[in-house]
């Protein structure tokens, strides 16, 4: 089975490149985020049920957030999972505009005037001029860095990543 849409394979394909599991299944149940489940840090996506295409990235990171050794627990509401203790809703924020820079897609994929409770706009501006929200749980597990720090390393900084899933 293939996604329909050109844009929501995209993403799925670059999901799956960072070494997240996507699995195409239909849902009978509602889930929090229409057409998509976190089960054992795995993306299940119900495409027909799929609203809106860049969620998908949010959700995505969530799992890449979460440390490698609890990524098995993240199931449902990631955030309230004890042994997890940590959504990561601001770093997945940060994690997701990198992975739509990266992609070369439309920021308002990500940033759809239906999501963020009602913040979308706000973030995507804060985002387009440079001041990246929860990027600082992303620093802290190296997987990108500030400007004067990657200039240090040598290497490009946010939104560019070093690396998509922490440790």
């Amino acid at each position: 089975m293939a996604f329909c849409n050109s844009v929501t394979a995209k993403m799925v394909d670059f999901i799956r490149e960072v070494g997240i599991e996507v699995i195409e299944k239909p849902f009978s149940e509602e889930t929090f985020i229409p057409g998509i489940y976190i089960e054992k840090g795995k993306l299940l996506v119900d495409e027909e049920k799929l609203l809106y295409p860049g969620d998908l990235l949010h959700e995505a990171g969530h799992i890449a957030m979460v440390p490698s050794h609890l990524r098995h627990y993240a199931t449902g509401n990631v955030g309230k999972i004890d042994e997890i203790g940590n959504s990561y809703e601001v770093e997945a924020i940060a994690w997701s505009w990198a992975a739509v820079v990266a992609l070369g897609i439309d920021h308002e994929i990500l940033f759809h005037n239906n999501g963020y409770k009602g913040a979308s706009q706000s973030l995507l501006f804060n985002f387009r001029v440079g001041v990246y929200i929860g990027f600082k749980g992303i620093e802290d597990a190296d997987m990108a860095y500030t400007n004067n720090k990657a200039a240090e390393l040598g290497i490009e900084p946010f939104p560019i990543m070093q690396k998509w899933l922490r440790d």
